[in-house]
């Protein structure tokens, strides 16, 4: 079968839906690809380099499309001037790319009338095996990365914090709404750039993230559960949303920029911030609106477009992976790689749909012209659905104890004393005096030890610090003892012991530094 690689005829589109290292591979796996002309040229890839790994160039569209079995593509088929994608494919062909089934019905029909099979790489479902094809995560997180250099662009400082001979400057305050793949991939652009970063979710789960990349979790002072299906956020009551609205208008006051990547499935993206949120904004502060192309998280936003509105610059481009486009590109183009290598089970160059198979069934849309979408709902794991759970194991008997436990301590006090009264009775009075001061010792040692506040970096350091003052002490006693060398012998231990002791300072004073960020 061969594979075609047409080229993307969407305004602005760079991408490209497969790279040479990839078609190499795909051509291990039996396929004949081939691309159309300069397809790769606006993301820094010539025909050359396809051709040097064996990819047949074709002159133009028509024949790209009329003559391959499977056509890969970044974004869905539509009508443009002179070509329309549609009627190029054919009649019982393969397409695989993004397509969004539910906001594109009538794309659907004109390629169910096609009799086409369709895989929509945006509707890969989210279960563990199929990570590898999640093209949405791949692109989502290119736009997360890409969403901080473009805040940074439009700011009019430095994000990391400085202390110069001109001055002291403080570090930007970035604060990101939603923490998902884009979310996240934001926050450690930004915390890599050097800013004080927050970030929120309306899912719980995912404040131990947002801590792991140095950012601070601003939770929602409302208590809600907010996971939706998938992973993604949910529809959330109307209490929550007013608890929200309050809490993101203060980070708005604060923050220098603010980046929202909200976003719910198969609906308008959610308004959170408002025209009033963006008039109390200090003047020169930045709005990356990552939703914008499903209408947009800020209620002035222009999809699209770079507008000013109260001093504030609202970033609005909906082709963020596009501006990365070799490294979209490739990403892509792996999603794409391994969706095919579990279609191709016998390594032979043959396509094979397998709708029993979770990942391909939820994948595919559109099967031989029959619509397929929506896909079934996940299984479930191993227990049965509607399946009364099983009783609780009974609790063990409980066995009373022979003596009861007011008694045990005196018990063992007892013990301990008619013990040392046998021990007085045999042993010489000089053994009994030194056992006295060993105990007394032990005990001493101990409550000086393990009850000292941790101080350092680490309490294990605390603790080491605490035996050395304890071995100081002694040194200190012994050099004044008769005899050069208890003289010597105590000297070398206290420096030896200072040196551990300071060391241990030191050491926590290093690690605070490697923390520690200038307001």
């Amino acid at each position: 079968m061969r594979i075609g690689i047409p080229k993307e005829l969407h305004a602005g589109e760079k991408r490209v839906a497969t790279t040479p290292d990839v078609a190499a591979r795909l051509i291990k796996l039996g396929y004949q690809v081939a691309i159309e002309h300069g397809a790769g040229a606006a993301a820094d890839l010539g025909d050359e380099v396809y051709r040097a790994v064996g990819v047949d160039i074709l002159p133009d569209a028509a024949s790209l499309w009329q003559q391959s079995d499977v056509v890969l593509k970044v974004r869905g088929p539509a009508e443009h001037t002179g070509a329309d994608e549609f009627t190029l494919l054919r009649e019982g062909g393969t397409l695989i790319s993004f397509l969004w089934p539910a906001q594109n019905p009538a794309s659907m029909e004109k390629l169910a009338a096609r009799r086409a099979t369709v895989l929509a790489m945006d509707s890969v479902p989210r279960i563990s095996r199929a990570q590898k094809a999640d093209a949405l995560s791949s692109m989502a997180n290119i736009a997360g990365y890409r969403a901080v250099i473009e805040a940074a662009q439009h700011f009019g400082r430095f994000f990391t914090g400085q202390v110069t001979a001109a001055g002291k400057v403080p570090p930007a305050k970035i604060f990101i709404i939603g923490a998902g793949v884009a979310g996240l991939a934001a926050i450690g652009a930004a915390n890599g750039l050097g800013a004080i970063v927050r970030a929120t979710d309306t899912r719980p789960e995912v404040g131990d993230q947002i801590r792991s990349l140095g950012a601070e979790f601003v939770p929602v002072d409302y208590q809600e559960e907010g996971t939706g299906v998938g992973g993604y956020a949910k529809v959330m009551s109307e209490g929550y949303l007013k608890a929200q609205r309050e809490m993101i208008a203060k980070q708005c006051k604060e923050c220098d920029v603010v980046i929202t990547t909200a976003l719910i499935p198969g609906k308008p993206a959610p308004t959170l911030i408002t025209a009033e949120m963006v008039a109390s904004m200090q003047p020169g502060s930045v709005i990356v609106d990552l939703a914008a192309e499903q209408g947009g998280n800020c209620e002035l936003t222009v999809p699209g477009e770079v507008v000013e509105r109260h001093g504030v610059k609202i970033v609005a481009y909906t082709d963020l992976p596009s501006r990365m486009a070799r490294q979209s590109s490739q990403l892509y183009a792996t999603n794409l790689l391994k969706l095919i290598e579990d279609m191709t089970p016998g390594k032979d160059g043959t396509l094979v749909v397998n709708m029993e198979d979770e990942m391909i069934r939820g994948a595919t849309v559109i099967k031989e012209g029959e619509i397929t979408w929506p896909p079934p709902p996940p299984k479930l794991s191993a227990a049965q659905a509607g399946a009364k759970p099983a009783a609780p194991p009974a609790p063990p008997p409980v066995k009373k104890p022979l003596i009861p436990k007011a008694l045990q301590p005196l018990i063992v006090l007892g013990g301990a004393a008619l013990a040392l009264g046998w021990l007085g009775s045999v042993a010489p009075p000089a053994f009994m005096a030194h056992f006295m001061v060993f105990v007394l010792a032990c005990f001493v040692g101990y409550m000086v030890i393990w009850n000292v506040t941790p101080a350092l970096h680490t309490p294990l350091m605390s603790v080491t610090n605490a035996i050395s003052s304890i071995i100081a002490i002694g040194a200190l006693i012994q050099m004044s003892a008769p005899g050069f060398l208890m003289t010597v012998l105590a000297g070398v231990a206290l420096i030896l012991t200072a040196i551990n002791m300071f060391g241990g300072f030191a050491v926590t004073q290093r690690m605070l530094r490697m923390f520690r960020r200038s307001e």
